[in-house]
């Protein structure tokens, strides 16, 4: 037994060492990697104008700005988790024709340009849109340019992010677990809200972390489709891109702000929930 649990502790300092041994092939290019990540962030840290950065952050446009930001993007994140998660369920457990393309327009938003997305917003939600013209017409409900419209804007281009991880998390869980509770009597919906639901939790947090961020950080389909309009629409994105033209320390120090928010929330739940056991 000695001799075993010997083998055992040598192959694991076996596999320590080679763990360290990095091939410099691999460590050279991991190295410039890593360099061309951290660079952009630490020339706006070495950059901000630090003895002007209260004042920069003290300004009602820029607490409004954040709250407005916060605000959507977390009405967004509920949102995609409304229509994602059921989304996510249909591609992973039912098999239908089609269902390779479906998966593909779903995740059309990860390539597409933001830009181009808020494009197709206004010709289907605008008043003269597919449907927005029926909306405006039959209920008087108008969506560009208003904070329903930054709602949808961020929850078009974050949802495939949480339907891509609630999917994989979904393929990943035994559903023989569900087809044990269907036989005992439950239905299928309470399969799925019992026992599917607490069994992909963490994938639908990962994924809800990774929409509200996507979502806080939306600027090309917002600035297409909802305006830059203070108060109302204008996100802190926006607002980085309107001090850029006039003031480039504020557009740092609002910069800074988005930065330490997302690195907060991404720290906070990310050993929670993204990070395999």
């Amino acid at each position: 037994m000695s001799g075993q649990a010997e083998t055992i502790k040598g192959g694991r300092d076996r596999t320590r060492t080679r763990t360290r041994m990095v091939p410099l092939p691999l460590l050279v290019p991991a190295l410039l990697g890593l360099a061309f990540l951290l660079l952009p962030l630490v020339a706006l840290l070495i950059r901000a104008p630090w003895r002007t950065l209260p004042e920069q952050l003290t300004s009602a446009e820029v607490w409004e700005a954040l709250r407005l930001s916060l605000v959507c993007a977390t009405a967004a994140t509920a949102l995609s988790l409304v229509i994602g998660v059921p989304l996510a369920w249909l591609l992973a457990r039912t098999d239908f024709p089609g269902r390779g393309l479906v998966r593909a327009l779903v995740t059309l938003p990860l390539v597409l340009p933001p830009v181009v997305g808020g494009v197709a917003l206004l010709m289907a939600l605008g008043r003269n849109g597919v449907a927005g013209q029926w909306l405006d017409e039959w209920f008087g409900i108008t969506l560009p340019f208003t904070t329903t419209g930054v709602v949808l804007a961020e929850t078009f281009v974050a949802m495939p992010f949480l339907v891509i991880s609630v999917e994989g998390t979904l393929r990943a869980a035994d559903p023989r677990y569900e087809e044990a509770a269907t036989t005992l009597g439950a239905s299928r919906f309470t399969a799925f809200r019992r026992v599917t639901l607490p069994l992909i939790a963490p994938g639908i947090a990962a994924g809800s972390v990774l929409a509200w961020a996507r979502a806080l950080g939306e600027f090309g389909a917002t600035i297409t489709f909802a305006g830059n309009f203070p108060g109302r629409t204008q996100t802190m994105p926006l607002a980085v891109y309107l001090a850029l033209q006039n003031d480039p320390a504020a557009a740092i120090a609002l910069s800074l702000v988005l930065l330490t928010v997302s690195i907060a929330v991404l720290a906070g739940l990310r050993d929670r929930w993204m990070t395999p056991s």
